[in-house]
């Protein structure tokens, strides 16, 4: 999984509230188990007109966000199913972060999980970057996760709390597997010892 300590990007904006994992990758993208491929069919319908064109409303296919890293949504980001090919679909496309008031709790550990940050702010603060997007299409913002904070390069900034356990995974790059490599040595000398039990 790859480190996340700082990530500068644009921010697309998309302002729904409850977005649904379902919504995030509908499920006839559901049977991969392999993690690319899946930008293709994120958001599939809220991205496509009814002749499957792309919907040059949508925000994610308007050029000012088509290299978007930072992903800026309403509260309840990621309700639904547990489908971890949400977070997948997300990190295909080139999102690495969600900004939003709140989350689902199991689709905020799959990101972790999947070296992406789901960074929670307050209503009003998440209102303020909404319209800093909207008065500047293409707005960057800097996310410093060691130091907890978001800021714009042009005087908003804003910190952030996260469970250190959660945020120093993200910052080394530890999934549950690269957790268990490093007692590697311990489960060897255990097998070893227990081998002709």
């Amino acid at each position: 999984m790859e480190p996340f300590t700082q990530l500068r990007g644009v921010v697309a904006p998309l302002d729904r509230a409850n977005v649904d994992t379902d919504q995030i990758i509908p499920k006839q993208f559901l049977k991969v188990v392999r993690r690319t491929g899946l930008g293709e069919g994120l958001f599939y319908d809220w991205r496509r007109l009814a002749d499957g064109r792309p919907d040059p409303a949508f925000p994610l296919n308007q050029p000012a966000y088509a290299h978007a890293k930072i992903l800026l949504a309403r509260e309840n980001f990621g309700c639904g199913s547990s489908r971890e090919h949400a977070p997948w679909a997300l990190l295909d496309f080139g999102i690495r972060a969600i900004i939003a008031p709140s989350f689902a709790d199991i689709f905020a550990n799959n990101c972790g999980q999947n070296g992406m940050l789901a960074l929670p702010l307050p209503a009003a603060q998440v209102e303020q970057l909404f319209q800093k997007v909207a008065a500047r299409p293409g707005t960057e913002l800097l996310i410093d996760l060691p130091a907890r904070r978001v800021s714009d390069g042009a005087g908003w900034s804003a910190e952030f709390a996260m469970d250190p356990y959660r945020q120093q995974r993200l910052i080394e790059g530890l999934d549950d597997i690269a957790l268990t490599l490093r007692q590697e040595a311990e489960i060897s000398a255990y097998e070893k010892q227990h081998a002709g039990a």
